[in-house]
């Protein structure tokens, strides 16, 4: 037995792995997380690999139970405060572990121990994960969570993200608040078209003049990362645009997370066309397409930063019959 193989293997089932060891591939990583439990494209390498080189410091590790591959979890040493931090991976918006179907609380409780030990082992100070909403997951379950918990893991924080619900079909609309459903009937008497789109370019010009009217900032992916992204995931990435008389008047990027997910993305819409209130129509599109498509949930992202509510942004998520749900992150030091 190798010394690696003393150290990192905590139980006769299970052991973990870093991933640059080199003894899986990028492709048996997709495969498995496609077909896990609870995986996500933001788990996938072909996602995480659209970062430029030298971005974030990967540290990814795979778990082995009975030799065979049981959990990824994509992650990266960062330095924080004088702290090296096992951290969920910086480039994508849920991190922890991806686990198959059969994953009972034993094995979360063993991963969560071999995660801690390994991350002590290798110099760590601490780790931080930040997992999936519960309803990504295909069987719903907290036991992770709980694993966490009782290993001395603490949340960090516990930000709220607003979920649609998008199972019954003929109610999506009836959920929309009274002004919404206004806003609707005013945008499709207004002429306002509902199309997918690859004029990516258009799309990122109203989002840059609408972030720096409203925020004063610029979007966090260059039109070049939206559009290399859209290209490595034809399938799963869309434009939607609201178009008047051909011109393209507010939009937003659609993630195909998995099978129960999708996620709305930069939403965006040009100020000089409020009156026709094509936002509202754009989702209400959006979510009778994904609905038809079979998605559960329509995920509208947090609107919390830091545990800190932006109210607006929470009251025009609830107008399109929204609920919070945690998106959770956690942490954990080791004594010195």
């Amino acid at each position: 037995m190798s010394e690696s193989e003393k150290v990192f293997n905590f139980d006769a089932d299970i052991s973990i792995h870093a991933f640059s060891d080199g003894n899986i591939s990028d492709e048996v990583w997709d495969d498995f997380v496609r077909t896990s439990d609870n995986g996500t494209m933001f788990h996938l390498r072909k996602f995480l690999s659209y970062h430029p080189e030298g971005r974030f410091e990967d540290h990814s590790l795979y778990v082995l139970r009975n030799d065979k591959l049981f959990a990824v979890l994509p992650a990266i040493r960062q330095k924080r405060a004088e702290h090296w931090i096992l951290n969920s991976h910086g480039g994508a918006s849920y991190g922890g572990f991806v686990y198959p179907a059969q994953c009972n609380i034993r094995d979360a409780f063993l991963m969560v121990e071999c995660l801690s030990e390994y991350a002590k082992i290798a110099g760590f100070d601490g780790i931080q994960l930040t997992i999936p909403p519960m309803m990504y997951a295909k069987h719903l379950s907290h036991y992770l969570d709980f694993a966490l918990v009782k290993q001395g893991f603490s949340y960090l924080k516990r930000e709220i993200s607003s979920l649609v619900d998008l199972r019954n079909p003929d109610a999506i609309i009836t959920e929309f608040r009274p002004e919404a459903r206004t806003a609707l009937n005013k945008a499709r008497k207004s002429g306002v078209v509902i199309r997918q789109s690859s004029d990516y370019s258009a799309y990122y010009d109203i989002l840059q003049n609408n972030l720096r009217m409203r925020h004063g900032v610029q979007p966090t992916h260059t039109l070049e990362e939206i559009q290399d992204l859209a290209k490595r995931f034809p399938d799963d990435i869309a434009l939607w645009g609201a178009f008047l008389e051909d011109r393209m008047i507010a939009g937003v990027c659609t993630f195909a997370a998995n099978e129960q997910v999708i996620l709305a993305f930069y939403i965006s819409h040009d100020e000089q066309f409020q009156e026709y209130r094509a936002v509202n129509l754009l989702f209400a599109t959006i979510m009778e397409e994904s609905a038809k498509q079979g998605f559960a949930y329509l995920d509208f992202g947090i609107f919390t930063v830091n545990m800190d509510p932006n109210w607006g942004l929470g009251r025009f998520k609830e107008n399109f019959g929204s609920r919070g749900i945690f998106r959770d992150t956690f942490i954990k030091y080791f004594d010195a």
